[in-house]
């Protein structure tokens, strides 16, 4: 089976961590991959989507195509899987448009009723996909995974020694750690010796907290993960971060280390407080926390327990074939099923299937999320 992926770029951090990581499991499952970006040009755009005829299924990657475009590719593929990891229906967190956009809206309704399968990376993106007109029995939860195996979690060395907290991403991302500059300065001031590695492209000054800047490299990110002490992440509290799928936490917990994160999206199924790390919202809350960190053992064991679950519930071996079978339309769980009679127990999952089953952390203000806004239709472009 030949199996073609319509991406922005094949090096995209969507690319890489959902299609090609599952590179393997595809080809146990008898399957060819090649990844494509999505032409730039009208005319070999065009050419580009008739191709697809030429391949046995496509996977279509966050890309919100325009009408006509979207028909073309529609006709030409034989079984078409949207696979979206952002809430591309909305514009980001920063954008001075705001982020309610009625032409993301439509496009996006377009493509989830018209694919053969929707692949979302977490509940809150697949409950858009749902009300937004997607059939129940085509909509499938798969989270963005990591190999563990990349990751190789520092030994544990005797002696105090300060505490270096650590955060990774892009410089767009950053801006969700210099908005609350008030609150690193405060750590800083209050905590002796602490310091912030940033592995990024670019790099803030905080007057009062010293910042270990690490350009990022995919070849050395995960060591340079694995020398800070605690991972931090930090996202706005609106529907677009609520689509975010948590990567830099997963990459930190298999990196064997503890999180501290406010209280938004995906950060609250996979960060279990006290044993996995910290959920915090305010500055008083994120102090507890850092200072909770200083304990070295109390870190040791958070780091092994975030990599257990990691392992267990994020990896690419935990997931692997499933996307294989969803990528390719080989799994089909609802058809030629009987009903239950009465009594009976059914012995297949409920649309919308592959689910998994979800922790929300205690006491969370977010642990009940406010469903998504239903798609309106409208004016404004997407990318």
């Amino acid at each position: 089976m030949r199996l073609l992926a319509l991406v922005d770029s094949t090096d995209h951090v969507c690319c890489r961590y959902r299609i090609r990581a599952f590179e393997p499991a595809l080809l146990n499952a008898g399957c060819t991959l090649r990844c494509e970006p999505l032409e730039p040009g009208l005319l070999p755009r065009l050419r580009q989507l008739r191709t697809a005829a030429a391949y046995d299924a496509v996977i279509l990657q966050r890309k919100l195509l325009p009408g006509w475009q979207f028909a073309v590719l529609r006709r030409s593929a034989r079984h078409l899987a949207f696979d979206f990891d952002d809430a591309v229906l909305y514009r980001d967190s920063y954008d001075r448009r705001g982020q309610d956009s009625s032409r993301r809206a439509s496009r996006f309704a377009r493509t989830v009723r018209s694919s053969d399968v929707v692949i979302a990376g977490n509940d809150f993106l697949a409950d858009c996909a749902l009300r937004a007109g997607a059939s129940a029995e085509r909509v499938r939860i798969i989270p963005t995974c990591v190999e563990p195996g990349r990751y190789t979690p520092r030994t544990p060395t005797t002696g105090e020694r300060p505490l270096e907290l650590v955060w990774i991403g892009s410089s767009s991302t950053l801006k969700g750690i210099e908005a609350r500059r008030p609150l690193w300065e405060r750590l800083g001031r209050e905590i002796p010796g602490l310091k912030l590695r940033i592995i990024c492209d670019r790099f803030p000054e905080f007057e009062h907290l010293e910042i270990v800047p690490i350009p990022w490299s995919e070849a050395t990110e995960a060591d340079d993960l694995a020398r800070g002490d605690v991972g931090v992440g930090l996202i706005p509290d609106d529907d677009w971060s609520r689509g975010k799928c948590g990567l830099k936490i997963l990459q930190y917990q298999a990196a064997g280390l503890p999180v501290i994160a406010n209280p938004v999206g995906s950060h609250v199924e996979m960060i279990e407080p006290g044993e996995t790390g910290f959920l915090a919202t305010t500055d008083d809350e994120w102090l507890a926390a850092v200072r909770a960190s200083v304990d070295a053992a109390a870190r040791a064991r958070m780091g092994r327990e975030a990599r257990r679950r990691v392992e267990a519930h994020y990896s690419i071996a935990a997931w692997g074939a499933t996307f294989a079978a969803s990528a390719t339309g080989t799994d089909r769980p609802h058809r030629d099923r009987r009903e239950p009679g009465p009594g009976e127990v059914a012995d297949f999952a409920p649309a919308p299937c592959f689910t998994r089953e979800r922790t929300r952390a205690v006491g969370s203000p977010h642990a009940t999320a406010a469903p998504p806004r239903a798609p309106r239709r409208g004016r404004h472009g997407s990318e």
